[in-house]
């Protein structure tokens, strides 16, 4: 087996909190699955599957929403963005409610909950979305962009017209490593502002400062301060991850993305999966296969044990 081998958790893992939004209690699991069965959450309490696909998303206001009928699976972009940074191809989220918890405001919680569970390596090759040619998406001065690259890279500018946070810019190639020590931990960030308006809304309703940058006028209202100069770029980053993984597979090009969000990020994915010829779809199984690909695939580290 090799880094080209699908991958998912070796043992089930379990964390609690509080949904950001809807404010109410959830416990969530995370749970090995089967080869090319790729991440699906699973609502315990209405005994309902829902991929995670972009042909499912219902919603992207501040977050972005899975739905199938009834069920409803809210703010799932930071888990998703933590098992897409490990390498996790194949996973079972377990929710007994309708939002995943925040816990700290970013995926590194998820991280520690996968690397507690382990990571078992599959005998089944990993398939990936190779970017053939560039597709954008604009909305007036916003843009997301994915163009042909040989190896996933991240670039994205985020402008809010606020003095500190304008013009802030981080790039990113990625590996698990990468991500553990340069993304996991950026959390998202509200203004105050703006968090009048988000409760009237029925938002927000489990918000605080233990889970969220909370920025006024002129300050950082968080008593510990940024984890990072650029932190809001780099969650942003974090957020574009667990978008990105809604296609289904992992995407080799180069994402570039200013003002984006997570509506712009979907009408992306949505634009990509509706042109066949932006892109295709490889299975790799073996090294040589790599060399005709003319791509690079990241770089994980070594799993704890065989499927």
């Amino acid at each position: 087996m090799g880094y080209w081998n699908q991958r998912t958790l070796a043992k089930r893992v379990t964390c609690s909190g509080v949904g950001l939004h809807s404010g109410r209690p959830v416990s969530l699991t995370l749970a090995p699955a089967a080869a090319d069965s790729g991440i699906r959450f699973v609502r315990m309490d209405l005994g309902v599957e829902v991929p995670a696909r972009a042909e499912h998303v219902a919603d992207t206001t501040l977050s972005t929403n899975l739905a199938i009928g009834k069920a409803r699976i809210h703010t799932v972009e930071h888990v998703l963005s933590a098992l897409t940074g490990m390498g996790i191809d194949n996973c079972r989220i377990e929710v007994d409610g309708p939002e995943i918890p925040i816990l700290d405001g970013s995926s590194a919680p998820f991280v520690a909950l996968i690397r507690e569970g382990g990571v078992a390596e599959q005998p089944t090759g990993k398939q990936f979305i190779i970017m053939e040619r560039a597709v954008e998406v604009r909305d007036g001065d916003k843009l997301a962009r994915l163009e042909p690259a040989d190896a996933l890279t991240m670039e994205f500018t985020v402008d809010f017209k606020h003095p500190l946070v304008t013009d802030q810019a981080f790039r990113f190639a990625f590996s698990d490593r990468n991500y553990e020590r340069e993304v996991a931990r950026a959390r998202t960030f509200c203004f105050l502002r703006d968090i009048e308006m988000m409760k009237k809304a029925g938002l927000a309703r489990g918000g605080s400062l233990e889970n969220a940058i909370v920025v006024d006028e002129f300050s950082i209202l968080n008593p510990e301060g940024l984890r990072f100069p650029d932190e809001f770029a780099r969650h942003k980053v974090l957020d574009a991850i667990g978008d990105l993984s809604l296609f289904g597979l992992p995407v080799i090009g180069h994402f570039r993305a200013y003002k984006s969000g997570h509506g712009l990020n979907q009408a992306l994915v949505a634009k990509v999966l509706g042109d066949p010829t932006s892109h295709r779809v490889v299975r790799v199984s073996a090294e040589k296969e790599l060399e005709p690909l003319r791509v690079r695939l990241p770089k994980l580290a070594p799993a704890q044990q065989h499927a």
